[in-house]
């Protein structure tokens, strides 16, 4: 009786590969069957422990249009136990390109991309997977070690930014293009920095002896080339009424509302994320943004636009226009 493919491969998971050898090498090779033929070589070879062989047989069966998904999930979970990530990633990007993605590789290949800081396209993978199996466990898993990832991220992102403000401020006065007499009475002055000069205001600079509008004009105009100015870093500076003039009629109730925090709309991972790089927590301060302002986050496009816009609609709110 002619050997089937079917009955070699029931073969093969029995344990009696040198059965399955001999009934493969019966098969004849055509162009409809050459991409079947070669996903059974790998699979004999890969009980074996020929893994290097395996592999190779399994990306010929990808090149030969057989069970595409089938072969490329073999052939990445074997370069994936290399550690040849590039080829992992390549073959379970093959195995999810047409529906239905199976959810191993849908996993796996989060994994990876976790792994190579590619964290916005972990999200979306492992998300799909929740979206068809709430209850994933390692789904599940996998999502919180990326929320982690995305916290470890921010933190040192935050860090940098603190560091180079830092840096920036404490620039010494000297380092800058000023007269003698300017740079003598910031010296009397004892603002010796950037970050003093920025903390004091126009009136405290003119207040003092033999400080004039010269002087005053120089420090504002090499401020201005830089992007700052004068007071801007001193107590209460920061403050503006006119911000808060649109909750002056609101009621206790609506102002209340508006403080409540964007954690309590119903946003995926990425929304969330998208939102805390931009330092938003609250709701009036989402509602102070406009959608061109979203639009100019990294990896935030229409689908995040459009669910944060959803969910401010159910709560009877709206980006700025």
């Amino acid at each position: 009786m002619t050997a089937t493919l079917e009955a070699i491969t029931q073969q093969i998971q029995s344990g009696d590969l040198d059965g399955a050898s001999a009934a493969l090498a019966t098969i004849p090779e055509t162009d409809d069957n050459r991409g079947e033929v070669a996903f059974v070589r790998g699979s004999l070879k890969e009980v074996g422990k020929d893994l290097a062989g395996a592999a190779e047989e399994y990306t010929k069966a990808v090149a030969e249009g057989g069970d595409i998904k089938k072969a490329a999930f073999h052939a990445a979970a074997l370069f994936d136990r290399f550690g040849d990530d590039d080829n992992a990633i390549d073959y379970y990007e093959r195995c999810i390109s047409e529906p239905p993605a199976p959810i191993n590789a849908l996993i796996n290949l989060a994994a990876l991309y976790e792994e190579r800081g590619r964290l916005d396209d972990a999200l979306a993978l492992l998300e799909s997977v929740l979206d068809a199996c709430p209850n994933h466990t390692r789904a599940r898993q996998y999502l919180r070690s990326v929320e982690s990832s995305y916290d470890m991220l921010f933190d040192e992102a935050s860090q940098r930014d603190r560091d180079r403000r830092s840096a920036i401020l404490d620039t010494p006065i000297g380092d800058f293009e000023l007269s003698v007499r300017s740079r003598n009475c910031l010296r009397q002055m004892n603002i010796r920095t950037l970050g003093d000069l920025l903390r004091t205001g126009e009136t405290e600079l003119l207040s003092y002896k033999n400080f004039g509008d010269t002087s005053l004009n120089e420090i504002k105009a090499l401020l201005e080339q830089k992007g700052l100015n004068l007071g801007q870093m001193a107590p209460g500076a920061g403050d503006d009424d006119s911000g808060d003039q649109a909750s002056v009629d609101l009621s206790p109730d609506a102002a209340a509302f508006l403080r409540r925090g964007v954690a309590e709309l119903e946003l995926s991972v990425r929304a969330r994320k998208a939102l805390q790089r931009l330092g938003i927590t609250t709701l009036a301060e989402l509602t102070q943004r406009s959608e061109a302002e979203m639009m100019t986050i990294k990896n935030f496009g229409l689908t995040s636009l459009s669910e944060i816009k959803r969910q401010l609609e159910v709560v009877g709110l709206s980006l700025r226009n």
